[in-house]
């Protein structure tokens, strides 16, 4: 075999590190070549690294051919390491290139560098301190650790560009950097002279992208625009000009909504959330609202659309609760339903259905479930050693035991998990057992328990899930999780308990006992809708015309994925499965995680009274959706992301091209004549609602928001260049311009309000009410952008749709929900309080934000001319440069500079 590579290229690091592990196992020639010099005789463009086999064959694709090394080292794959390999490929490089190229050949430094690959370097760390593992897949190194650490090392050898927080991160970097097939790769590509030696590579590439796919600015790109054929723009001119008349008549409604036959129907469900618990943001955005997003924007297609949820109210947990609040279970599942009822009602999602599990229908359905199992041979019986404490004259479930963790010694670690070392406990493994109830020491006895018998089932499984899985939208990880259960063979899996609070065991010997809440859960949604009407079974044993998307954070992907399909293809009864999986990573608060006993974080009853409208959270949650990897939510960043996305993006084009119409038209939309300029503004916009609509129906909910925020930027781009204000003052052609223009930004605008109705309901409302958009232009969304706001149509009454949120506000609720304040109010602290001087401790944002804000500044900056320029009302020019200096301040803390106390003016 030989290896070509050539110095300075950085994909030649991994290839070499892959290739000094497999020293010794096969004879290898090492050529250093140019770089461009074309090895591979059937590839146009030169290509290193490459190997060309003893067969004569060539592997040229870095990861490759050290997945050829590691295999020929007695490597056995695993899924792990190729969601790995598929993250570096699609996420990582992207970003890495981006660095590299601003690190490299334009000599930037700092945050410009990190600023691209940070959300990169955090997923590595937060994975790497999760799985509590010095590798990415395990205890030991794997061709996932060789594959990264060759893409990071040209950055990451420099200190600077490794995060000191990033602690995790950091030990995997230097364990691997200090191996000696790293070591020599390393001297071999860079050659001492660090990351300057891949100089001359790095020149002859593209300039990149950001790692989203879109060039570093707000407007719209001259080449972008070039890249429109003529036809496509004929095509958008053509829906334009045929207006409402494109709009198909609306469903009528129905009640109860019910499939039907023809027609596209979508069952959509969100992960059912325990009773006991006051959902957090990272609950709301994993389940609820990202599934109420989908739903509303089914019903804009005019897809026969059922959402439904509820609470989740059996189990140990509810049995617990009780029991802390002095209640009975019952009475604490009306208590906590109402409040998920509330929260959800105050976050505005759009249920058809928000039932509950604690109902005839699901004990009639989940015992038909299990009956059938039974009846075919696919429930097995067992004897279980549990803990049981005589003075209560029960069997403990997990989390009514305590005592002295085996691994660590905590003397308080629950009876399934230690929350110190977080190893996962069998209850009778705990030192000094005792039951939390009575406080007595329980006792080693066995339990007859039931069990699904997973094992006979997993055939058919992996049967269902091939035919399933290829053109599906299942997200990556929720393919891997079920992959790495499938991987070692199904286990035979308890589905009793021994409690009361359940659903009861319909078989002789058992009566003592309920079903275990894993089993009957994911029932739940069948249960819920067979309340809603008593045809359920049109949508739940109906796979022909239905497709169900149910959507989830990943650690509830195994009872969705695996043990209600396994259940219900054992009842033979044809049930409804799943279509699209849609599971979420997880979202974390600030630096950390959400805890509701440390006050930490923002709970759903607490968000209402902040004073932020419900759709401002939406609109956040949603921008930072954990999608692909971890997120975390941040005051600050979302102060940034409402002033500069919403009030000054989209509110700002929104508010002045409605307000174009009232001032200098009467409130009537005016006449428009297309110039070719304003035809290829249409079919530029037409392309960007094309891919919100691709996004969407692919689930990418927080990519599809982006769309939204870059028709807007177009539009106020459109808005500046062509300057309606000056030109209402001119000539007859200037005039008619104005109205051009005007008439042509309330109609996008009018578009954003029916694209934003599956993020911002109510800000959607207030749009079409203030434009006065037509019905049916309400309730339905194209792929064309079309007129729907003809000339002569009348507009109501435009007022601002977002307000500014300030430094005060957001740095007081930063310091309520942090955790160790809850006693003190905040109305007494900021009494107490001295105020700081004025000189500010700063931390340098990133040059993404700040460009942001350099924009805004000068975009301001030119609302403030032109009302100067038009000798506007004295109020509406102070107001403006209120905004002004406003946005200066904040452009200032973002670059690190001191704030100057303003001079103000000297009386005379």
């Amino acid at each position: 075999m030989r290896l070509f590579v050539s110095e300075g290229a950085p994909g030649n690091l991994p290839v070499l590190a892959a290739a000094g592990r497999a020293r010794g196992r096969v004879e290898l020639l090492i050529s250093t070549v140019d770089p461009e010099e074309c090895m591979v005789p059937f590839l146009t463009r030169p290509k290193v690294p490459v190997l060309q086999l003893d067969s004569g064959n060539y592997l040229f694709s870095a990861s490759s051919i050290c997945r050829y090394f590691f295999l020929l080292s007695g490597w056995e794959q695993d899924d792990l390491t190729n969601q790995w390999l598929e993250w570096e490929a699609t996420e990582l490089q992207p970003a890495l290139s981006a660095a590299l190229y601003y690190l490299v050949v334009q000599g930037k430094k700092g945050e410009d560098v990190l600023g691209p690959v940070r959300r990169a370097l955090t997923h590595i760390d937060h994975s790497l301190s999760r799985q509590n593992c010095p590798f990415l897949a395990g205890e030991t190194e794997s061709l996932a650790d060789i594959v990264l650490w060759g893409a990071l090392y040209p950055l990451l050898q420099d200190p600077a560009y490794l995060p000191e927080e990033l602690g995790a991160l950091r030990s995997w970097f230097q364990t691997l950097s200090t191996q000696e097939p790293c070591q020599r790769a390393a001297e071999t590509v860079l050659k001492q002279q660090g990351v300057l030696a891949l100089r001359p590579y790095l020149q002859k590439q593209p300039q990149p992208s950001s790692p989203d796919g879109r060039a570093v600015t707000n407007e719209p790109q001259e080449e972008e625009l070039a890249t429109l054929s003529e036809e496509e723009i004929a095509m958008a001119v053509t829906a334009w000009e045929k207006g409402l008349e494109s709009l198909p008549p609306l469903r009528p409604p129905q009640n109860p909504v019910l499939p039907v036959a023809g027609e596209r129907n979508v069952l959509i469900t969100s992960a059912l959330p325990y009773v006991n618990n006051v959902p957090h943001l990272g609950n709301i955005i994993g389940c609820v609202l990202s599934a109420d997003v989908f739903a509303r924007y089914s019903r804009l297609r005019q897809w026969n659309t059922l959402y439904l949820c509820g609470t989740d109210e059996y189990g140990t947990a509810t049995e617990t609760k009780a029991m802390e609040e002095g209640l009975t279970p019952q009475e604490i599942c009306d208590k906590y339903h109402i409040i998920h009822a509330d929260i959800y009602r105050w976050f505005n999602i759009s249920f058809d259905i928000f039932g509950r599990t604690t109902t005839p229908q699901q004990t009639k359905i989940t015992q038909d479930i299990f009956q059938r199992l039974l009846t075919r041979g696919f429930v097995l019986q067992d004897t279980v050693e549990q803990l049981r404490c005589e003075h209560c004259a029960r069997f403990l479930a997990d989390r009514f035991v305590e005592g002295v963790c085996p691994f660590c010694g905590y003397e308080e670690a629950r009876g399934d998990q230690c929350d110190k070392c977080g190893k996962l406990i069998n209850a009778i493994e705990l030192k000094k057992p005792r039951c939390k109830v009575c406080r007595s020491c329980p006792v080693v006895k066995s339990s007859q328990h039931l069990f699904l018998d997973l094992p006979k089932l997993e055939k058919r499984l992996e049967e269902w899930l091939g035919k399933t899985l290829p053109g599906s939208d299942w997200t990556p990880n929720a393919r891997f999780i079920i992959r790495s259960w499938l991987r070692d063979g199904l286990k035979p899996r308890c589905i009793t308990r021994d409690l009361k609070w359940g659903t009861p065991v319909p078989l002789e010997g058992f009566e003592d006992k309920v079903f275990y809440v894993w089993f009957d859960a994911t029932i739940g949604y069948l249960s819920i809708t067979a309340n809603y009407t008593d045809q359920w079974e049109r949508w739940w044993k109906n796979p022909e015309q239905v497709d169900l998307y149910q959507f989830m954070a990943k650690d509830n992907v195994p009872f969705h994925g695996l043990v209600f399909p396994c259940s219900a293809l054992g009842t033979e009864d044809n049930y409804t499965l799943v279509s699209h999986l849609i599971a979420t990573e997880y979202l974390n608060y600030e630096d950390g995680k959400f805890s509701k006993s440390r006050g930490v974080g923002v709970f759903g009853d607490m968000a209402q009274d902040t004073g932020i409208p419900a759709d401002i959270w939406r609109f956040y949650l949603l921008y930072i959706r954990p999608e692909g990897q971890d997120s975390a939510f941040s005051w600050t960043d979302m102060l940034l992301k409402n002033n500069s996305e919403l009030l000054n993006n989209l509110g700002n084009f929104i508010n002045r091209a409605g307000m174009f119409v009232s001032k200098f038209f009467g409130g009537y939309v005016p006449e428009m004549v297309l110039t070719p300029d304003d035809q290829r503004l249409l079919a530029h916009v037409t392309l960007e609602l094309r891919h919100y609509h691709q996004l969407l129906e692919k689930v990418r909910i927080r990519d599809a928001l982006r769309s939204i925020l870059t028709i807007s930027r177009h539009g106020n781009q459109y808005i500046q260049v062509n300057e309606p204000w000056k030109r209402i003052k001119g000539s007859e052609a200037d005039r008619q311009r104005a109205g051009t223009v005007t008439g042509l930004a309330v109609n996008i605008a009018a578009l954003l309000s029916v694209m934003l109705q599956p993020y911002m309901p109510t800000v959607s409302a207030t749009i079409q009410a203030q434009l006065h958009l037509p019905p049916p232009a309400c309730s339905i969304l194209l792929k064309n952008f079309l007129c729907t706001l003809p000339a002569g149509h009348q507009i109501g009454t435009v007022s601002p749709l977002f307000q500014k949120l300030e430094n005060d506000q957001i740095e007081s609720l930063k310091q309520r929900f942090g955790g160790g304040q809850l006693e003190e109010s905040l109305e007494l602290k900021a009494k107490v309080s001295p105020k700081p001087e004025v000189i500010e401790t700063v931390t340098t944002a990133g040059s993404q934000q700040i460009q942001v804000l350099t924009d805004e500044v000068t975009k301001q900056g030119n609302i403030v001319r032109e009302l100067k320029a038009q000798k506007a009302d004295k109020n509406q020019i102070a107001a403006e440069v209120a905004k002004l200096l406003d946005l200066k301040k904040q452009l200032a803390l973002a670059e690190g500079k001191p704030l100057e106390t303003p001079k103000g003016k000297k009386k005379k």
